[in-house]
């Protein structure tokens, strides 16, 4: 699991603020298809909004940790049934993004 500073924390709670959750949990709970949507949208997105419809607060404390300790992610915050989480892109994919942008193509993420 990654961690983040304080000052890192605020700043991708600010960025988060606008997004929308991509992914929910239901009754099933974490499960293997639930941890590769997931897993996708991280590699997309880098930081997400996840929803989890249980009314227990230690479970979807559960689900946060359990999500962050496998995808090798960091828990920005948890507030109500909202969970935000991070993961940095890999290098070669914000490489090769940087590298179409200074030659003016686009790649298949450009749009971010």
């Amino acid at each position: 699991m990654l961690t983040l500073s304080p000052e890192q924390r605020r700043q991708l709670r600010a960025q988060a603020h606008s997004l929308n959750p991509v992914v929910a949990i239901a009754q099933e709970g974490l499960s293997a298809a639930v941890l590769k949507e997931i897993e996708v949208c991280l590699k997309a997105h880098a930081l997400i909004k996840i929803r989890v419809y249980n009314d227990d607060r230690a479970a979807r404390e559960d689900c946060l940790k359990g999500i962050c300790e496998t995808l090798s992610a960091a828990p920005v915050q948890h507030i109500g049934k909202l969970l935000i989480i991070w993961r940095p892109r890999p290098e070669t994919e914000v490489h090769a993004q940087k590298t179409a942008a200074k030659s003016g193509r686009r790649t298949k993420r450009s749009y971010q």
